[in-house]
């Protein structure tokens, strides 16, 4: 089983650490993370304004820019240290006990505008960078992972099921071929209140964090999306299956509260 999380807009800045050692990179991922991290580089090594506007980042938000320009040299950590935010709170990898984080680290895949797809214990540099943002001489980040994360992606998947958990913004990094949609599910939270349901974007995030470690806790593979609906089923969600289409088999998960 492969679990695609989208990343964290905020991030933790660790004081200490080895900087990025691109040579380490997987195959795959070291030309396109290159070129991303050169482009963002660049751009926030020249205007401070412009490189604000671009990055779609607000007037006290300067110092993000300024950590960009300075990447190569940035102390990093473990990505589970760096992502922050309501899904990785709810998530907890840091407090998951020794079975469940060996499969956190086997399972979980977070799709990254800077670095592709990156595992919980890669070490990174925390950066700021939307999935929605255009950099000079470069283009759009999400259509320059789109030619590249398919085959990342099919290796670390294997012959297992993905469950995808990512935002909108980060689905259009990756779509699944027709060979693989079939064992593709999308997860899809609801939050019902007095018989009316809509996405909840704290409901949305707060679930899918909580839904992600009852996986790694129980331990169980599912191997197909009505295995993967049971499962979660058996482990107390209410979950409706919806339709399979292009993009894989839609999970819908409801909740009251959390």
């Amino acid at each position: 089983m492969l679990i695609l999380l989208p990343p964290s807009e905020g991030k933790a800045v660790p004081r200490r650490g080895a900087p990025l050692r691109p040579s380490t990179w997987a195959d795959g991922l070291a030309e396109p993370r290159e070129q991303v991290l050169s482009a963002l580089v660049r751009l926030c090594e020249g205007d401070l304004d412009t490189a604000v506007a671009t990055l779609g980042l607000g007037p006290t938000q300067a110092d993000d820019v300024r950590r960009n320009a300075r990447l190569r040299e940035q102390p990093t950590a473990a990505a589970e240290r760096i992502y922050t935010g309501v899904l990785y709170d709810a998530l907890g990898l840091g407090d998951l006990d020794a079975s469940a984080h060996r499969r956190a680290l086997a399972r979980i895949a977070i799709v990254s505008s800077l670095y592709g797809l990156v595992r919980p214990g890669e070490r990174i540099a925390p950066y700021r960078l939307g999935g929605g943002v255009s950099l000079p001489g470069l283009g759009g980040v999400a259509a320059h992972w789109r030619r590249s994360l398919d085959p990342v992606v099919r290796k670390a998947a294997g012959t297992g099921l993905v469950v995808d958990l990512r935002s909108s913004t980060y689905a259009a990094f990756w779509r699944p071929a027709a060979d693989l949609a079939s064992r593709v599910v999308t997860v899809r939270v609801l939050h019902e209140v007095d018989g009316k349901r809509q996405v909840v974007s704290h409901f949305n995030k707060a679930t899918k964090g909580r839904l992600v470690r009852a996986l790694l806790e129980d331990g169980r593979d599912a191997r197909s999306p009505r295995a993967c609906a049971a499962l979660l089923i058996d482990l107390g969600w209410h979950v409706e299956v919806g339709p399979a289409g292009s993009t894989g088999t839609r999970l819908d998960v409801i909740v009251g509260d959390v």
